[in-house]
């Protein structure tokens, strides 16, 4: 698991080129001071984009299959995984950011909708 990287994964990456393709700036990779440290953040908006693995993070819509070779572990693995996710959006909604959160099959299938949803979600927080 230490070849996993932690950040610049390949979902992230593809993401920040379709904002950067967009015209759109003013994010921060990683940022520190917002709760759980998103993957894109627009700290001025309170906007925080977690860009996820549907292997690792267990993408509700892919229904990965668990490791054959011990997969206990593996299941309280990916528990954990996920538990920490719904408590870094929650931490983040308790102080009024926005959350979104992109799935890498979604990048997969649609370059077009990922930018939607973030756009939206821009937009959401201009208006209120």
């Amino acid at each position: 698991m230490k070849a996993n990287k932690a950040r610049d994964t390949k979902p992230e990456l593809a993401v920040r080129k379709i904002l950067w393709s967009a015209g759109i700036r003013g994010y921060r990779i990683n940022w520190k001071k917002a709760p759980g440290t998103p993957d894109i953040c627009f700290p001025g908006k309170r906007i925080a984009i977690f860009v996820n693995g549907c292997f690792w993070h267990r993408c509700p819509k892919c229904a990965a299959s668990l490791p054959k070779t011990n997969a206990a572990f593996w299941k309280k693995k990916f528990e954990l995984n996920v538990a920490r996710d719904k408590a870094k959006i929650k931490a983040l909604k308790k102080l009024d950011w926005l959350t979104l959160t992109v799935w890498e099959c979604e990048i997969k299938k649609s370059h077009a909708e990922v930018l939607k949803r973030v756009t939206n979600l821009l937009v959401q927080r201009v208006k209120s």
